[in-house]
Order: C-alpha cells, then sequence, then structure tokens
C-alpha cells in the first residue's frame, strides 16, 4: 500500500489542524493505521493508531484529549484531526500501515508514506 499525507502547515498555539493520509491499494481496509511524528533532533515517535475497522483507538499520553484519529475505508483515508496545537507538537508527522495495534513503535509499521510538517507558532 502507498500512503500519502497531508494537510501540515502553520498554525498558531492554540489553533487546529486536520491532517489526512490518502492510501492507494484495495487493501487499505485490512490494515491498522497509526500516526506518528518526528521534531528536529529526536527521534520519530507514536502519536495515534486506530485499527482496520474503526473501532479501536489509541493515544499518547502527550496527545490525548487534543488528537483525534480517525478512517474512512470508503476513501481509502486516515485523518488525524489536531486542536489545542503546543509549539511541542511542532514536527513532521507520518502515517504508516501495518498489522499491530495499540501503543505502536515505528519498527512495527510495514508500510510509511512522506511526512507532512506541521509547524506551531508560540
Amino acid at each position: 500500500v502507498q500512503l500519502q499525507a497531508s494537510g501540515g502547515g502553520l498554525v498558531q498555539a492554540g489553533g487546529s489542524l486536520r491532517l489526512s493520509c490518502a492510501a492507494s491499494g484495495r487493501t487499505f481496509s485490512s490494515y491498522n493505521m497509526g500516526w506518528f511524528r518526528q521534531a528536529p533532533g529526536k527521534e520519530r515517535e507514536f502519536v495515534a493508531s486506530i485499527r482496520h475497522s474503526g473501532g479501536n483507538t489509541y493515544y499518547a499520553d502527550s496527545v490525548k484529549g487534543r488528537f483525534t484519529i480517525s478512517r474512512d475505508n470508503a476513501k481509502n483515508t486516515v485523518y488525524l484531526h489536531m486542536n489545542s496545537l503546543k509549539p511541542e507538537d511542532t514536527a513532521v508527522y507520518y502515517c504508516a500501515a501495518g498489522s499491530y495495534y495499540g501503543p505502536l513503535t515505528p519498527g512495527s509499521m510495514d508500510y510509511w508514506g512522506k511526512g507532512t510538517l506541521v509547524t506551531v507558532s508560540s
């Protein structure tokens, strides 16, 4: 499966953004999906994940209550709704697909899209 993330940009602290990740291929609905982010000089970290059916979601503690992951299997797209953004949310955000679910590690994912940059100004 090929993935393409979009929706990043510059936003002020407290603002909102919605990231999208469009997938190609007919097997999108069989994959669990995750969002990760990587800030300059830091390792890539888990942000949120959603099971293939959309029935279960998981979040990093740092974004819980502010971010929401969702998916539309009919559109082969997964979303990350980000509210109450903070400067520390600044990073390149990546979507990924894999077989595992729950709090994920980058090594557990099978496919990656190119990232989209989110910059939150104070």
